[in-house]
């Protein structure tokens, strides 16, 4: 049925010639006064509010309000203040990527949680509250089996922490007294990522000291609003295999959960070292580092770590509580060449390019295990279609990292050297040299696993007892030859002096086959 709502006849009905009032007014007649009064504020208000919604669509889009809209836009965020430390977490990361330029050259790889990194960031915001419960919790897990070395121990504690380095004491307000201390209400522990008892006395020891009240701490005369790391750069530092082992990797699975919003504590303080390593320190922390062995100042935290979590050399594996947000060795590289502005992170492919030669790296040592016919070998891997390059390691860490990541193949005998393979591109080719001495265990452990976990292939060569200068010190029946394994029953003196003092000249046509699994490996 069509609706007659809006038909009207074409003639008006009654009688011919008849005038009729009109159709509206007579409807008007016989609305009562009080409604129509009713009817015209509700049309009213309908027309004004259809006449500021037009208003408000012209002025987003009018030009006219476009430099109104501008100011709008560009007024100052409020500074941040000490309660606000995401903001500076947020502010750091935009700083991060402006340094970085382009961000897509780290896209092939796993980037830190994001998930996580909102949880820190909330975990950081609830620190700077005075409600923080005292909690203190201690990683004291010996030793890894099947690994030699002790894990060192670490502290992470939350509530009222005051920290003197002059009386290298961390203070716990901590009413209940519960926790892993002695009868004097203290905890002892040398802050160093290596439980090595040779090098351990050497080693600042730090005191956490269980108070009953703030009345009984130290007065705060420098309060922080983000968590402290507490920890030594003593021990085997300014060997570049411990600098990052005992260190700087230790450091980045402690703290890169952080984004930046920590406090470091060093003690053994190296001035020189530091400097060393303040691309990586900055890049870890958006504050001056505190020198533990000379400042005067009580400093307050909310939650800090005395010590630093590790896992073993070169490798970082998933663990509940060393290691729960599961970084690996892939994330280190990450935040190394992010660090130093290292560019590449893929090797060149064979075939890509007309004429292309894949770029190797051979590390020259000038102590021991040396490779005495490097210039023989350097010519061989030209022979084969290499661009070598011939370079020593030495202390200017950003610029030897660079000739690495430039590099396709990195080669070296067994040694420091080979731990800048961190800076290789993931995919790169890691070679090592093996001496004589039944090496397997330290090679794989320290330097072939570490390169599978970074994603790099790996060739070893092992050498032969005709290839070793020990040949020339003890005849073919010693147990240098007949038994190896005994020198490592002897303990490390033994190895040091006879295995570690050892230089090697390779057999070219031995080493050959090695070579040519290199290029078979960049060719997949």
């Amino acid at each position: 049925m069509s609706s007659t709502a809006y038909t009207r006849p074409s003639k008006p009905p009654g009688p011919a010639g008849e005038r009729r009032p009109p159709r509206l007014a007579k409807e008007l007649g016989r609305i009562e006064p009080k409604k129509l009064g009713i009817g015209l504020v509700a049309g009213c208000c309908l027309a004004l509010l259809t006449y500021i919604s037009f208003a408000r669509l012209f002025a987003i889009y009018s030009p006219v309000f476009e430099s109104t809209s501008l100011v709008m836009k560009n007024n100052a965020p409020p500074a941040p203040t000490l309660q606000d430390p995401v903001l500076t977490q947020h502010e750091s990361k935009a700083e991060d990527e402006k340094d970085l330029g382009e961000e897509g050259t780290d896209r092939k790889e796993p980037s830190f949680a994001d998930a996580t990194e909102i949880e820190e960031k909330e975990t950081v915001t609830k620190t700077s509250g005075s409600e923080t419960e005292p909690t203190i919790t201690c990683d004291e897990n010996g030793v890894d089996e099947g690994f030699p070395y002790a894990r060192p121990s670490v502290c992470e504690l939350a509530g009222d922490i005051r920290i003197s380095p002059k009386e290298k004491t961390m203070f716990f307000v901590n009413p209940s007294g519960a926790g892993p201390f002695d009868a004097a209400g203290e905890k002892k522990i040398r802050p160093y990522a290596r439980k090595d008892t040779f090098l351990l006395p050497g080693v600042v020891e730090v005191t956490i000291k269980s108070v009953s009240s703030p009345a009984v701490a130290p007065v705060c005369t420098r309060t922080h609003n983000v968590p402290a790391v507490v920890f030594s750069i003593a021990g085997y530092t300014d060997n570049f295999f411990h600098d990052n082992t005992d260190v700087m990797i230790p450091l980045f699975l402690t703290s890169a959960h952080l984004a930046g919003e920590v406090q470091f504590l060093i003690t053994n303080f190296k001035p020189w070292w530091v400097h060393k390593f303040t691309p990586l320190l900055k890049k870890l922390s958006n504050y001056e580092v505190i020198n533990f062995d000379k400042d005067d100042e009580v400093h307050c935290f909310r939650r800090g770590h005395l010590g630093l979590y590790r896992d073993r050399d070169l490798i970082i594996s998933p663990h509940p509580t060393r290691n729960p947000r599961n970084y690996s060795m892939v994330d280190y590289n990450r935040f190394l060449r992010r660090a130093f502005g290292l560019p590449r992170d893929s090797p060149a492919v064979l075939g890509e390019v007309t004429g292309l030669k894949p770029k190797m790296l051979m590390i020259e040592r000038k102590g021991t295990r040396k490779l005495l016919n490097l210039r023989d070998v350097a010519a061989l891997c030209e022979e084969l279609g290499f661009a070598v390059t011939v370079a020593e390691a030495g202390a200017d860490v950003r610029g030897f990292g660079e000739m690495v990541n430039a590099a396709d193949v990195l080669l070296a005998v067994h040694g420091a050297g080979l731990t800048n393979q961190i800076f290789l591109p993931t995919g790169a080719v890691l070679v090592q040299i093996v001496p004589w001495g039944k090496m397997d265990w330290m090679a794989t452990n320290f330097y072939g696993q570490p390169a599978r976990d970074m994603r790099l292939r790996y060739v070893e060569y092992y050498v032969s007892e005709e290839e070793t200068t020990l040949k020339d010190k003890y005849p073919r029946d010693h147990y240098v030859f007949k038994n190896p394994m005994a020198i490592h029953a002897q303990g490390w003196p033994a190895l040091a002096e006879i295995v570690m003092k050892q230089d090697v000249m390779v057999n070219l046509t031995r080493f050959k086959p090695s070579l040519l699994k290199v290029l078979d490996e960049l060719q997949d």
